[in-house]
């Protein structure tokens, strides 16, 4: 029997799913000038109603500062002028970017037919993420971009920020350019309940991309899966780098610190490996690095977990695991096994322990003399991300983008009617989830 709150919380969401279904149709046929001309505006009017915004997100973040929530986490919630202009500058970068053909050739079949493959809207996407309010935009963004309609839920403490950024931004921009308001929405009941509820509704919400905090969002995956709703879930964070023997000091000293410039990001360094002929003449410079960056280098024994993700851990988010590794491919393996893999980094002037520790890693991206701070959809693919997608199955991984949302489709045609299908603007419309 659900309690009162489950049941607002499953009404509200089935009610924001049921709006956005109606106005999927018309956003998949849009001509593709209408989707960029509403990112456009989107971007217009975060200068516009700036001020409403940043009036709304101040009474988030006193709240939050009056609540105790840790610093990071005020940190992720605070939109400033220069955040807002941020997300302006993408959104604009993302109008420009030319959108994927709607079908392409695959091969000739016999007796006249041709093979395409077409690419479908999901339809209604979900997504339940972090208290950031910028994230609102994101994903708002790149669900327009991919002709879905989307339910968006975020947490609590961020909702007076998120209902403004809609009601000021997103919704007046979707009419502005001729298309449904009700293609976007957000779920205003608070609570950890309308989560659930978002990952319950198959038929409405086949779709949910989770963003947040480790635990929380693993059993959003889990229950997502019980009830037949995929989901792509970035549930856990924390880069890696390894300094080699090779590696330069100086340049190893400045990926550190690069790599800790927000301590509240999935993407910030959070375990340091070092090769066993360097530990102790790197000891002076991790320190120094560490220092300089504000933060603690946890040396061996290490009473938590080796991958234990610092920034999920209030009160100690300025803190790095600093561990020994034998060689290249033993500081691969330590990554692959302990931490989440989100990012590692190699630094070395030895393309030969380079390759070693990249062909080991099997998480979602590496990098060579890089911070692994670059992971992140609009500094590595110039195009804002819904999500870090960490699975180890096919399908999207790493930055996930509107080139991800979608449904393939094979279609067998007359090869002399392959110019009319399927038309040069717009879409199909969303494969039925009956």
């Amino acid at each position: 029997m659900q309690s009162g709150n489950e049941s607002e919380a499953m009404t509200a969401v089935a009610a924001a799913a049921q709006a956005a279904s109606a106005a999927a149709s018309d956003l998949a046929r849009a001509m593709g000038a209408a989707l960029d001309e509403a990112l456009r505006v989107m971007a217009a009017r975060l200068h516009e109603r700036a001020a409403g915004v940043l009036d709304a997100n101040a009474r988030d973040v006193a709240a939050a500062q009056a609540a105790g929530l840790p610093a990071a986490t005020v940190d992720r919630l605070l939109l400033t002028p220069e955040r807002l202009r941020d997300m302006s500058g993408q959104l604009i970068t993302l109008a420009a970017i030319p959108a994927d053909a709607p079908s392409r050739f695959r091969r000739d079949l016999p007796g006249g037919l041709v093979l395409q493959e077409w690419r479908r809207p999901v339809g209604v996407v979900g997504a339940n993420f972090e208290a950031r309010p910028n994230v609102v935009v994101d994903i708002a963004s790149q669900l327009i971009k991919s002709r879905n309609a989307g339910v968006l839920r975020t947490g609590s403490s961020a909702l007076r920020s998120a209902a403004a950024l809609m009601e000021l931004v997103v919704g007046p921009a979707l009419q502005s350019a001729g298309l449904s308001p009700d293609a976007i929405q957000l779920i205003g009941v608070p609570g950890r309940e309308s989560a659930y509820a978002l990952v319950r509704q198959p038929g409405l919400i086949p779709l949910v991309i989770l963003r947040g905090s480790g635990a929380s969002t693993r059993e959003l995956a889990r229950e997502g899966a019980l009830h037949g709703v995929r989901t792509l879930a970035h549930a856990d964070g924390g880069a890696v780098i390894y300094l080699d023997e090779s590696a330069d000091h100086a340049l190893a000293a400045s990926v550190i610190e690069a790599s800790l410039d927000r301590l509240g990001v999935c993407n910030r360094l959070n375990l340091l490996l070092v090769h066993n002929a360097s530990w102790e003449p790197m000891q002076p410079l991790i320190a120094a690095a560490a220092q300089r960056a504000g933060v603690f280098a946890a040396l061996p024994p290490h009473r938590q977990a080796l991958g234990h993700e610092w920034a999920l851990d209030a009160g100690h988010e300025a803190t790095i695991s600093v561990a020994p590794a034998s060689s290249p491919a033993d500081a691969a393996e330590i990554a692959n096994k302990e931490t989440s893999g989100l990012a590692a980094a190699v630094i070395a002037e030895d393309a030969g322990a380079a390759a070693e520790f990249l062909q080991t890693y099997a998480g979602t991206a590496g990098f060579w003399n890089a911070t692994p701070r670059l992971l992140d959809g609009f500094k590595l693919l110039s195009i804002p991300e819904t999500g870090i997608n960490i699975d180890s199955v096919p399908g999207p991984r790493g930055p996930v983008t509107f080139r991800d949302l979608f449904l393939r489709q094979y279609v067998v045609i007359p090869r002399d009617a392959m110019s009319g299908l399927p038309p040069s603007e717009g879409q199909p419309a969303a494969a039925s989830q009956s």
